[in-house]
This record gives structure tokens, sequence and C-alpha cells, in this order.
């Protein structure tokens, strides 16, 4: 797999260990299949970036997909609750954040590479609207396929940092990307209000999970789907 990382630094040597535990799926080496994705990543307003690339061998090692239909939207929330910081704004905000943690969480560290949404920018937001029960699960679900906001692969293991080989990079001209990169995010918002706009209430909402005590076997729960 050819895989792009966005940053403002030249990465010749991945390094396993490093990073933010704090990032979607924890502690790990994101990147992208997409090197213009990458160089939106990489930008700051007025400062240029990189997008490092790198071929990755896939050959043997244990993959997490999360964009099949294997896993439900309530998965990748589950993931999402363990590993980030979510404003809780009304009182069934707490209890859905254990009660996803406790019926669909994903071991990810049992993983050497996940692929799956990405939840920076707006995508975060969806999924706070949700946990906030201000969404239904099938609102969601629609909203996580708005803007084309990109798929991430995450390199998790120190198996799959040894299968790292740097290619070359390129640089990311901020006067460019950074406006690319506000635009996709902006369009994922517009498209997210209109998708409020069209109604749709009537959904599967937060405090019905829980009062229901819904597990991933319900077909009301929307499967995975790739971008």
């Amino acid at each position: 797999m050819k895989i792009y990382h966005g940053s403002q630094n030249v990465i010749k040597v991945p390094l396993y260990g490093l990073g933010k535990v704090g990032n979607d799926f924890g502690l790990g080496f994101y990147c992208t299949e997409s090197e213009d994705l990458a160089k939106e990543w990489s930008v700051q307003p007025n400062r240029d970036g990189f997008a490092n690339a790198y071929e990755l061998d896939m050959d043997g090692l244990n993959i997490l997909r999360l964009n099949t239909p294997e896993f439900t939207i309530l998965n990748w929330m589950a993931i999402l609750v363990t590993h980030r910081q979510f404003k809780l704004k009304v009182p069934v905000a707490g209890a859905a954040y254990h009660y996803l943690k406790s019926r669909f969480a994903v071991n990810v560290d049992a993983y050497d590479v996940i692929i799956g949404y990405r939840a920076d920018d707006s995508y975060f937001d969806f999924a706070e609207a949700f946990l906030n029960n201000s969404i239904s699960v099938e609102q969601l679900a629609l909203a996580l396929r708005l803007g084309k906001l990109g798929e991430q692969v995450v390199v998790k293991s120190p198996e799959a940092f040894g299968r790292l080989e740097f290619t070359r990079f390129t640089t990311a001209d901020a006067a460019l990307y950074y406006p690319r990169r506000q635009a996709r995010n902006d369009a994922a918002g517009r498209e997210y209000e209109e998708l409020l706009a069209d109604g749709g209430f009537d959904g599967l909402y937060m405090n019905a999970i829980l009062s229901q005590r819904i597990g991933n076997d319900d077909e009301r729960i929307p499967r995975n789907a790739a971008p």
C-alpha cells in the first residue's frame, strides 16, 4: 500500500511510540492513501507542510478495516469515545459514553494497521452531536459521507512500523492547500446543515439505544461502508 503522512516535518523514519494517545484510534502513525489529503492535513494557515510518502508491506499484517459491513457506526463511535475527549452536554451523553464503550468496543491495539473514518474537523462535531442525542444514528451514518473528508490509515504495531519504507516527500504550499482544506471542511458543514433541514427526526437516537439496550445485531444500526 502506498500511503502519505502530512506533517510540518520530513519524516524518513517514523518511530513507534511517538504521537498522541488522544487521537481517533489511539497511539499510532496516521496516514492516508491520498497525497492531496496529506498535503491538506500538513499545512497551517501561513506555513507550508510536507507530504511524506511510504510503501507499507501489508503481507501477513493484522488489519482492522472499520469501513466494512462487519462493523457498525457504533463500533466506530465506541473507538472514538475511548480515545477522544467529548463535551457531554446533556445527561444522556454520560450514560451513552459508558454504554458505547461497554457494548461496542473494538480493541484497536490488537491490530497492526487500522483503516477507518477520520474524525477531525466536522466529523468529530457529527459524532459529538450524536453522543449528545442531537442527531439520529441514521443521520450520523449519512453525515460521515459528507464533504469527502477522507479515510485514514493508522500504523499501530512495531511490526507494521518495521514494514514502512520511506520513498520521497513533496512540499505542500499553504497558499494552495490550506484553502482546500477549509473548503472541504466547510462543504461538509453545509451539507450537514442541509441534512438536518431535510428532517429525519424519527430515527434512532442515543436515548432509545440506551433504553432499549440495543446491540450490534439490531438491523436499525447502519453498517459501515467506505466513503
